[in-house]
Parts: C-alpha cells; sequence; structure tokens
C-alpha cells in the first residue's frame, strides 16, 4: 500500500497518541482528586470535632456546676439549646437547626435524662445505647430513619451520667457531594480538552512525518532533485527532514557523479582502446618480431596509462561524491615529502628541474598514507609536466594552526583562463597533454582530509599550490616549527 494512502482517523498514531495521553492525565487527575477528597473530608472533620469537644467540655462543667434540683433540666437544657444556635457552617442550618445538633444527657443506670433536639430522642438514645462510645473519641453514630449519621462525642461528668453531643454530617456531605459534582465536571472538560489540544498537536505534528514520507516516496520513484518539506521549527521533526535533504544531496551528488564519470570514462577510454586493438592487429600482420614486440610494449604502455586513468578518475568521483575510503594513522609529512623527492630526484635532475627543501623537523599529521604519497606524485608529475628546463621547484612546509605545505616554481604558470579551474576535473591548458585529473585527484584528497587547497601565480612569476591539513591533535610543533 501507498504511503500516500489515507489512513482512518482510529488507526493513526495521533489517535492513539491521544488516547494514551489522555488516559494518563485522567488518572493522574483522579488522583488528584482523591488526595483532595479525603483532605477536604479530614479536615471538615477535624474542624467537627474540635467544635464537639468544645462545647461537650462545656455542657459537662455546666452540668456538674448546677444542682441537682427541679432547675437542673432547664438550666442545662436552656444551656444546651444555646450550644445548638452555634452550630457550624451556620448560615446552612439556621432552616433546620432543629434537626442538625442534638443533647443527650443519660443517668447511671442508663436511662434518659435530659434530650435537647428534633423529636423525642428515642431512637438517637437508642442508637447511643446500641454503639460503644468512648469519652472523647467522637464516631459516626447511625440513627434509625436517618439518612445522614450524627458525629457524636460523650463525657462522663462527677454524678456518674453521661452527656452526649451530635452534630448532623449533612453539612459535610453537602460539601463534598458539590466538591464532587464540580470536579466531575471540570475533569470531564479539562478531559475533553486535553485530548483535543494532543489529538490536535500530534495530528499536526504527524501529519508532517507524513508529508516527509510521501516526499521521500516520491523521490525513491522519479528524481532525487525533490526534497522532503522543511519548517523554521528547531525540533526533532525538522532536524529530521534537514538530515533527509542532506543524506538526499549526498546521494544526488554521487549519482551525477557516477553519470560523469560513466560519460566521461566512455568517451576517454574509446580512443586508447581502439588504438590498443589497431597495433595489437598491426603486429599480428607484420612479419618482423620486432614490429610485434614494439606493437605490445607500446600497447602495454597504453594499458598502463589508461589503468591509472581510471584508478585517478574514480578516485576523483569517489572523493567528489564525499564517498573516497580513508584508513588515517600518524605520519610525519616531511619524511612522506623527503622520500618522495628522492624518488623524483632522477627524473627531475634528467630534465635538469631542481628541487630545494629545507627540513625543519617532524610535521605529524593524521591521514592516509597511501593518498598522500599519490597526492605528493601528482604535485611532482604536475612540476615534471609543464617546467621548462632550468626551473626551480620551491616546497616549503609549516606548522602552526594548520599544516601548510606550498609547492612554488618559476615556470610558465598556469594559463589565466583555466587559473579558477585548476582542481576541476578535466580542466588542462591549451598545450597539456594529459587528462585534467591531476589536481582534480590533490583537491579531492585535500577535501577529504578536511583541508583546503589553492592555486594562483606569484606576481614574481611562476605558479604556487598552497595546501593547508588539520594538525595531529597528538602532536605538538618544535620551538623551529612555532617560531616559523
Amino acid at each position: 500500500m501507498s504511503s500516500e494512502t489515507p489512513r482512518p482517523v482510529l488507526r493513526s498514531a495521533a489517535w492513539r497518541i491521544s488516547l494514551w495521553g489522555t488516559f494518563a492525565f485522567a488518572i493522574g487527575a483522579l488522583a488528584v482528586f482523591v488526595f483532595l477528597h479525603q483532605f477536604i473530608s479530614e479536615d471538615i472533620q477535624r474542624r467537627n470535632d474540635a467544635w464537639l469537644w468544645g462545647e461537650v467540655s462545656l455542657l459537662g462543667d455546666i452540668a456538674e456546676r448546677t444542682p441537682k434540683d427541679a432547675l437542673y433540666s432547664q438550666v442545662v437544657g436552656e444551656t444546651a439549646e444555646v450550644v445548638r444556635e452555634e452550630v457550624p457552617n451556620k448560615r446552612r442550618a439556621l432552616s433546620h437547626k432543629d434537626d442538625r445538633v442534638f443533647f443527650l444527657q443519660e443517668n447511671e443506670d442508663r436511662s434518659l435524662k435530659l434530650w435537647a433536639g428534633a423529636g423525642s430522642g428515642e431512637a438517637t438514645f437508642r442508637a447511643i445505647r446500641q454503639s460503644r462510645i468512648f469519652p472523647g473519641q467522637p464516631i459516626d453514630l447511625h440513627v434509625d430513619g436517618l439518612a445522614t449519621p450524627f458525629r457524636t462525642v460523650s463525657l462522663r461528668i462527677e454524678d456518674g451520667s453521661r452527656i452526649y453531643l451530635g452534630l448532623s454530617e449533612e453539612d459535610q456531605v453537602a460539601v463534598l457531594r458539590t466538591f464532587n459534582r464540580y470536579f466531575v465536571l471540570l475533569w470531564l472538560v479539562i478531559v475533553v480538552l486535553g485530548f483535543a489540544l494532543v489529538f490536535s498537536a500530534s495530528r499536526g505534528l504527524l501529519n508532517y512525518v507524513q508529508r516527509i514520507t510521501d516526499a521521500a516516496s516520491r523521490i525513491g520513484r522519479s528524481d532525487l532533485t525533490t526534497r522532503v518539506p522543511t519548517t523554521n521549527r528547531n525540533d526533532e521533526v525538522a532536524r529530521l527532514a534537514y538530515t533527509l535533504n542532506s543524506m538526499l544531496d549526498r546521494i544526488e551528488k554521487a549519482m551525477h557523479e557516477l553519470h560523469t564519470i560513466t560519460d566521461s570514462l566512455a568517451h576517454d577510454i574509446r580512443s586508447p582502446i581502439t588504438s590498443v586493438r589497431g597495433r595489437l592487429e598491426a603486429s599480428l600482420n607484420s612479419q618482423s618480431m620486432e614490429e610485434q614486440n614494439e606493437a605490445v610494449a607500446s600497447s602495454i604502455d597504453v594499458l598502463d596509462r589508461l589503468s591509472q586513468f581510471l584508478t585517478d578518475s574514480l578516485d576523483v568521483a569517489e572523493a567528489n561524491a564525499d564517498a573516497l575510503r580513508l584508513t588515517k594513522t600518524e605520519m610525519d609529512l616531511e619524511e612522506a615529502l623527503l622520500s618522495m623527492i628522492d624518488l623524483y630526484q632522477p627524473s627531475m635532475s634528467e630534465k635538469d628541474i631542481s628541487i630545494h627543501f629545507a627540513k625543519a623537523g617532524p610535521v605529524i599529521i593524521r591521514a592516509d598514507r597511501a593518498l598522500i604519497h599519490r597526492m605528493i606524485s601528482n604535485l611532482f608529475d604536475n612540476e615534471l609536466a609543464h617546467l621548462r628546463p632550468g626551473c626551480k621547484v620551491n616546497i616549503e612546509l609549516r606548522r602552526a594552526s594548520s599544516v601548510t605545505l606550498t609547492v612554488e616554481d618559476n615556470g610558465p604558470g598556469f594559463p589565466a583562463e583555466i587559473l579558477d579551474e585548476v582542481f576541476q576535473r578535466n580542466t588542462k591548458g591549451d598545450n597539456s597533454r594529459g587528462h585534467g585529473l591531476g589536481l582534480a585527484f590533490v583537491e579531492a584528497v585535500v577535501r577529504a582530509h578536511g583541508g583546503t587547497v589553492s592555486a594562483s601565480n606569484p606576481a614574481t612569476g611562476g605558479a604556487r599550490i598552497r595546501i593547508d591539513l588539520p594538525v595531529s591533535v597528538q602532536s605538538k610543533p618544535t620551538d623551529s616549527q612555532e617560531s616559523q
């Protein structure tokens, strides 16, 4: 199925992310609700218990101080009525205070002595006798016929009787019921809005990912010039898009290099192959062994040059596509230069070209040893190919923040029309007999090692090539190098 086929919303990743995110949020919100519910309930109960204990202590003190005569019941009863007027949450209790608070005094023989509250108190007294109420320990007293229990405390006084004070938990239940109702409504609103926000955000993000996927699918089926869409946001998805585009740039560059190199090779090797074929066919028709040997030797020479041309072309193409394979090791660049100078000295002397190189001490770089030797070889081949007899080549190697290699001669210099393009493949002067790959290979090797290369014609004449390479972090410049 194509990546561009629309998927049902219920099967989309945005839907799953939103569901799981909302589920986690809802569970967390419920946990907070349970905690708040418990906290509010305990706080209300603690306040009620404090009020009950204070009032029952006051009533007990009055009951002990009041003479046990005919006026006892009246005094204590009126005091109890005053206490009932002072119930917590008075604004709610005014309309039905009679059934909000009760006061009951029990004789030592557990008979009802005094009652202040709604009704006759028989049901309440019966509930008290059926319960175990210890002095100073409030309990929830359930009375038959009433849906809401009373928070009740007891106190024993000196004459052996007990007094009980009860406060209906109706207000507490009403507060908690209101809290529950508002919380559920708020919880539903927040969950729905949270789901909508998470779904909208994740949907937008995943739609952007889908556009990247669709673009990548089209790129794979058609051409490499299309790029995935990017945004100005600096998030992970935006960086993914930029990374994909960078990868596509490299792939397109590699494919372009592949097409270019195949076209170039098809064009450049046709003539050498035709030449080799012609010489070998001529040798077959020749009766002279010497002519046959000369044709074979000439063909081998052409094939060697063709092999070197193919190798250089492929290396340059790989380097231009950032695919040059490197095996980096610590190496002394000065030692590499000295060994290559010793190798090319006979050829230079034969052409009456002198090389001057001042030793300055080891210069350690981290590089591919074989490629560095081939790079130096190409520089020397370039000097041999373009310098007239009697010319001089000065080589300078310096170490500072980077390693700088300068190769300068007093020859004719680079032609002005190609000076800015000398490091491009197939760039060569009118009198050049090469393939234009030598300096292109030099630039490819330098770039693969993270360095830079430049070419110029000094005002004093000749040509100059400057190469800057990174310094090995394990090496330190000598005192003589630092002074330079």
